[in-house]
């Protein structure tokens, strides 16, 4: 019998608020998982910031087909009206909210922050394309077509949820 209170699993048991610890393993494979999505990040960022094909092009391609086709009914208006009169400075604002979920994952800084961030940036990229399948095809295929998105939006959560950033990163580092 474990007398720590950690089971086979490796998770003990929780207080009433107290914070559950997990095992080494799983806290380093959590940590290994944010830093390889940072990276994803940072590359899906940079190119969005370093480059004018995304900014004054690209996105507003990507606009007009979320409008069109991909987003949800009470998504479009915003899309049409909010977002695509704006779509260069958002452009970039996109590249510079990217870097930043990057950048903190990686090093493992502000990742609670960057996660909830990033959960929101992934559900806004779900509503923005749901119906690309088209409408009354089989459910799955919604489910199918987000398979880049809600992945992400999962991991985010789990980033959020494990405090990710303090196994091999800078949140551990400054709360010792």
């Amino acid at each position: 019998m474990d007398k720590g209170g950690a089971g086979a699993s490796g998770l003990s048991k929780a207080k009433a608020g107290g914070p559950v610890r997990v095992s080494a393993a799983l806290a380093k494979t959590i940590a290994g998982v944010r830093m390889v999505v940072g990276a994803f990040f940072i590359l899906f960022g940079q190119y969005k910031l370093f480059g004018p094909g995304f900014a004054h092009g690209g996105f507003q391609e990507y606009l007009r087909g979320y409008i069109a086709v991909g987003a949800v009914s009470f998504y479009r208006p915003i899309l049409a009206h909010l977002v695509l009169p704006h779509a260069v400075f958002l452009g970039y604002v996109v590249g510079a909210v990217e870097m930043f979920i990057g950048v903190s994952l990686l090093l493992g800084i502000w990742v609670r922050p960057a996660s909830v961030l990033g959960a929101l940036f992934m559900l806004n990229l779900a509503v923005a394309t749901w119906w690309e399948p088209g409408h009354g095809v089989q459910v799955w295929r919604y489910f199918g077509a987000e398979l880049d998105k809600l992945p992400l939006l999962f991991l985010f959560l789990i980033f959020f949820a494990s405090d990710a950033g303090r196994e091999w990163g800078w949140d551990g580092r400054l709360r010792k």
